[in-house]
């Protein structure tokens, strides 16, 4: 019966995301008046509300695509810009802090490559202005593999049951004001049972009144269940049910909005330890820190293995780290975990195009991508926000500037005095959690804690509110062995930006008897 149901909407479903694609970018008066229409069309195949869950998905299809086109010619866009600056320098020279490339080989051929991105981009901006985009119902990625069967591991018959499996339709949405939160699809949680309304051309099927079908199994979620239940007796609930060929198993998905609640004040958070984490590859390095600074218990370390694991094995794995963290949250009385914003969007963007103070070629640029694809900042901040909000924590993000360089040179030792097995990525965590607290993140000879005055207000902004130093500017490296020692020259060496920072940061502590 369910595998009826799907292939039927899962038709009208693919008819209904063509005939939205054809009409192309619509303003809200225009996506109404298209919704209405084609919502009327389908239900008489149907029902009202399955034609609406279907022209709902339609259009949210709509927008992800168009999104995913803007992604694109903002990614193509990044990689044009580099190559093109770096083609402005011949080959093995240098124009300022821009280096050309290596070979006129390679310059050649990086020529080739920004044609070949520029009728891409090109392509791209004439979709982006006729509002045409493509969407494949099942995937695209799994259309492809039809192609090439052996490569993929599959058989025909194989690929054939993931394809229409992927391709049914059984999402119905939920109403606040119906039976179990959802007229359409109905679980019961005391009884177990599940019942779905079925489309007018499969209402002989039906087994209950009213077009209804009841499974003859028991329906139960394993995950966060008495959640589901609480929602389906008190609001709506949205169902997606699934088949995962492989076990010959159906799914049930619930999911439902949750009521917004007012953010905490930073200064009540603050007066409450923190959870701080520093993300790096395969692994969150986790120090608990008090309001005054300093660290609570022993750092920790959650490993993140996410290397070649599917989508789903991903999520898992990134929704039990936070639950890790939640729970030393709660061991320790915190009411905030403290994460750094970090972003690689334009290290992905420009990907092997970029040159400067990474790697871009060869083995360690491979490396280097390869490292940053496998830090998923977006996808772990949104399920923290999402998960802590649930568990009534808060999520404070800081600059994750110098926080590794500051962590290794002003916290590293004191915390292996305490605990050997401690890293640099524990100091960096204890950084970002002093950051969150609003304390200074390099230590002071005279304590720990912050002066009154810089206390008053947050760390970050009084770094960026510094005055600028009136002092004389130091003279730059020594000379190189073209000028003899002790040989003046008529004009001082040239002091960048970069060299000038480092004269002017200052340096580690004279006193290290401080405890941590």
């Amino acid at each position: 019966m369910l595998r009826a149901a799907g292939r039927h909407l899962g038709s009208l479903a693919g008819r209904d995301l063509a005939a939205r694609c054809a009409e192309g970018r619509l303003d809200a008066k225009g996506r109404a008046a298209s919704r209405a229409a084609r919502k009327r069309a389908l239900t008489a195949e149907s029902s009202s509300r399955w034609a609406g869950a279907i022209t709902r998905t339609s259009e949210d299809q709509w927008r992800l695509a168009e999104q995913n086109l803007h992604a694109w010619k903002s990614n193509l866009t990044a990689r044009i810009g580099r190559i093109e600056v770096r083609l402005a320098v011949p080959a093995g020279g240098r124009a300022g802090r821009t280096r050309g490339y290596g070979t006129a080989a390679e310059r050649h051929a990086k020529s080739i490559r920004l044609q070949w991105l520029k009728v891409r981009l090109a392509r791209v901006e004439r979709q982006l202005e006729a509002g045409s985009v493509s969407v494949v119902r099942g995937g695209r990625t799994l259309l492809r593999k039809r192609g090439n069967l052996a490569a993929a591991g599959l058989t025909e018959e194989r690929w054939r049951a993931e394809w229409e499996s992927a391709r049914l339709f059984l999402t119905a949405d939920g109403g606040k004001d119906k039976v179990w939160g959802n007229e359409t699809i109905r679980w019961n949680p005391d009884e177990g049972w599940l019942e779905v309304k079925l489309p007018d051309p499969l209402v002989a099927l039906a087994n209950r009144p009213h077009g209804r079908y009841r499974l003859s199994c028991p329906v139960e979620f394993s995950y966060r269940g008495d959640e589901v239940a609480a929602q389906a007796v008190t609001g709506a609930v949205r169902y997606d049910i699934s088949h995962d060929p492989a076990r010959d198993r159906w799914y049930l998905d619930a999911s439902w909005k949750i009521t917004p609640v007012p953010a905490v004040s930073l200064d009540d958070l603050r007066q409450h330890p923190v959870v701080a984490v520093d993300m790096n590859h395969g692994h969150l390095a986790v120090a608990v820190v008090a309001p005054d600074g300093n660290i609570l218990g022993a750092p920790a370390t959650i490993g993140l293995d996410l290397a070649g694991r599917p989508a789903t094995a991903r999520d898992g794995r990134l929704r039990a780290a936070v639950t890790t963290l939640i729970g030393t949250a709660r061991e320790h009385g915190a009411r905030a975990v403290v994460i750094e914003n970090l972003d690689f969007a334009a290290a992905r963007a420009e990907g092997r195009e970029r040159d400067g103070s990474r790697p871009s070629r060869g083995r360690r640029g491979r490396a280097f991508r390869r490292l940053v694809s496998g830090i998923p900042t977006g996808r772990f901040r949104d399920r923290l926000a999402q998960m802590a909000a649930r568990a009534g924590l808060s999520v404070i993000v800081v600059d994750p500037a110098y926080t590794s360089r500051w962590g290794v040179e002003h916290w590293l030792g004191s915390l292996r005095e305490h605990h050997p097995k401690a890293t640099g990525h524990h100091a960096a965590a204890l950084v970002t959690g002093r950051r969150g607290l609003g304390h200074r993140a390099r230590r002071r000879a005279t304590g720990n804690r912050s002066a009154p005055e810089e206390a008053a207000r947050p760390a970050q902004a009084r770094l960026w509110t510094q005055a600028r130093q009136t002092a004389p500017r130091k003279p730059a490296a020594p000379p190189g062995p073209r000028q003899p020692s002790g040989a003046k020259t008529g004009r001082p060496h040239r002091t960048t930006v970069g060299n000038q920072a480092a004269q002017d940061r200052s340096g580690p502590p004279i006193a290290r008897t401080m405890s941590c």
